[in-house]
């Protein structure tokens, strides 16, 4: 029976999830994403290759998982700045996008838009089974909010508007990959760009 890490089974799992993660940024250094097979991740980070399939069933669905588990942190803050109902719908929009482009931050979330990267394009999935998709529904929410209050004009479809200004997020992200000193530069255009686009007409 392999040896347990950590004071317990769920401690252990946390501690094979980091090694996973560092192993995949290491090896991102060294080669391209799509040479990289289940193997060259489980030699890296010190496992057995069949206990690796215990964690995912491929390369994809472990860099979805690895996403999901990393992201973790950042829904729940965006949906701590979500229900700040007090606070103007503006500046929780404003937080929830440097929430958002932070968290790309970390090379384990980049792989979600790393270019070349197969996986993010056509296999992550849609709605509810999104890693993000709480986020999504966090900020519709805030929209809707704004719309109601009139800081924000009438979007029409606010599900729409969303979908549409996760485009910039998305852009943003890539961005921040390829240069991560473009971070404060990224959030601000952001910011700039999603504001007056959801921006009451004066």
């Amino acid at each position: 029976m392999p040896r347990i890490r950590g004071a317990s089974l769920e401690e252990h799992h946390e501690l094979v999830w980091a090694d996973l993660a560092e192993a995949i940024r290491q090896l991102l250094l060294e080669r391209d994403y799509e040479s990289i097979n289940m193997g060259h991740i489980a030699a890296r980070a010190g496992l057995a290759r069949n206990t690796l399939y215990n964690y995912a069933t491929d390369k994809s669905a472990l860099i979805l998982a690895l996403t999901e588990r990393r992201g973790r942190p950042t829904v729940e803050r965006v949906t701590a700045i979500a229900a700040r109902s007090a606070e103007p719908a503006a500046q929780r929009m404003l937080e929830i996008i440097q929430e958002v482009l932070k968290a790309f931050t970390d090379p384990a979330m980049q792989l979600m838009f790393r270019p070349g990267t197969r996986m993010p394009a056509a296999g992550v999935p849609k709605g509810s089974d999104n890693p993000f998709h709480a986020i999504v529904v966090e900020v519709e929410n805030v929209v809707r909010d704004g719309v109601a209050r009139g800081e924000f004009r009438d979007v029409g479809d606010p599900h729409l508007a969303v979908e549409l200004l996760s485009g910039v997020m998305r852009a943003g992200a890539e961005r921040i990959g390829r240069d991560p000193a473009a971070f404060a530069a990224t959030v601000r255009a952001a910011r700039e760009m999603i504001l007056a686009s959801l921006a009451a007409q004066q």
